[in-house]
């Protein structure tokens, strides 16, 4: 089962997805013609008089991957996958300050620090944090025009784990949180049953151990303490800990169990949730939220898959739901290239410049082509997008990989460059 087909009327207005067999008959009998490849839609070359079912666009924000479906009733008739590229940007950037900080120490030896000389205003974002924001209101957007949808559901927290333990929390207590007023020591020998964590010793005198050794970077953070009795924090030294338990894999296992899980993801999508929330609430529709825990609930009752899109499915309150696709469309935020018209290696000196010129043949670098050779060493037919070159010779990625010489003689456009790649 694949994903029901998007049609519009003949003034471009969303009317109610059909099923792939329905649009195939369409087009066959010339009553529609394809509008857009990605997601596919239609566009009618008939007027038609139809009652529209509302829609429901249901949204699990992520750090990396966001599930995104469409409901219409009980039906799930349609699911998509967006990868988002919050890291790459991170990186970018990153590239960019060590090369500018460089550049400028070189030439202005003693220039005054300035790193006091900007302030942020309210609402501010981080670049890699806002991206993910604007690339699922991007989407939203685009499937509000091609679909009738009269509301949206969003996943709006994961838990609230002081909350749970204390439904009565609030005020300052609620903002320190539940482990304010703890001594260090007294929280790690509740944590630690008040015994050495490494041989189990009890009633004998503990000391505060880095589980990995601070001569060697580790840090003072909770997540990286623990308790032992004097011996072993003396034949540890400044082990690491792998080394330390070489011999006794399970003890080191249950230890480095107990340390802190890395918190990038869940701080990502708890510093951009609210912001997504108040700008879906922009777009005039009824905007509905859900917690994880109920997510979580309803995809075990439902028996469903894990996965991104059926998570998105299972938002908000779900008595029952019929999947009537299992083809999501896979998107992947692959950026419109960058605006650096002199390349640089990794000292900062200038290797290479580009040209003005973005468009050639035709074909701009991003688009999606469907290229048929039918002579020379590469006969066969490609689908990708495409790496132009001024010369004429181009490359396409394909899902099996890269293919390099394709002249642009063989490449038709099927999708212009829009910022994100495809798949299923």
């Amino acid at each position: 089962m694949s994903n029901f087909v998007f049609v519009l009327d003949t003034q471009k207005r969303p009317l109610n997805p059909i099923r792939p067999g329905m649009a195939r008959k369409l087009l066959t009998t010339g009553k529609a013609a394809v509008f857009k490849r990605y997601p596919f839609t239609l566009i009618l070359k008939v007027e038609v008089t139809v009652s529209q079912q509302p829609i429901t666009l249901k949204i699990d924000p992520g750090s990396k991957t966001t599930g995104i479906a469409l409901v219409e009733g009980e039906n799930v008739i349609f699911g998509a996958e967006l990868t988002h590229r919050g890291q790459s940007i991170k990186a970018c950037l990153e590239s960019r300050r060590s090369l500018r900080r460089g550049r400028r120490n070189r030439h202005t030896r003693y220039r005054k620090a300035r790193f006091l000389n900007r302030t942020c205003p309210k609402g501010w974002l981080a670049p890699s944090l806002q991206h993910r924001v604007e690339t699922i209101l991007t989407w939203v957007t685009r499937l509000m025009k091609v679909a009738p949808i009269s509301s949206i559901a969003q996943e709006l927290v994961r838990f609230d784990l002081q909350r749970l333990e204390n439904p009565e929390i609030s005020g300052l207590e609620y903002q320190q949180g539940v482990l304010c007023g703890y001594e260090i020591r007294e929280y790690l020998l509740n944590k630690w049953d008040r015994k050495c964590a490494y041989c189990g010793v009890t009633d004998t005198p503990l000391q505060v151990e880095h589980i990995h050794p601070k001569a060697k970077g580790g840090s003072n953070r909770i997540s990286n303490l623990c308790l032992a009795c004097e011996n072993c924090n003396t034949r540890k030294g400044t082990q690491d800990i792998e080394q330390f338990l070489s011999k006794k894999p399970e003890i080191l296992k249950r230890i480095l169990s107990q340390a802190k899980r890395s918190l990038k993801d869940a701080a990502a999508v708890n510093s951009t949730r609210w912001a997504l929330f108040n700008r879906l609430r922009m777009n005039g529709l009824l905007v509905s939220t859900g917690s994880g825990g109920l997510t979580k609930f309803n995809r075990t009752r439902l028996n469903l898959a894990k996965t991104h899109w059926l998570d998105a499915a299972c938002v908000g309150k779900v008595e029952e739901l019929k999947v009537l696709t299992s083809q999501p469309l896979l998107i992947k935020a692959a950026g419109h290239g960058t605006r650096q018209m002199c390349g640089t290696d990794k000292f900062g000196f200038p290797i290479r410049h580009k040209s003005r010129k973005q468009t050639h043949f035709g074909f701009q670098t991003g688009d999606i082509v469907s290229a048929t050779v039918t002579a020379g060493k590469k006969v066969g037919t490609y689908v990708g997008r495409i790496l132009c070159r001024a010369s004429g010779s181009f490359d396409i990625a394909t899902t099996t990989g890269r293919v390099a010489g394709i002249s642009h003689k063989y490449c038709k456009s099927i999708h212009k460059k829009d910022g994100y790649s495809y798949g299923f």
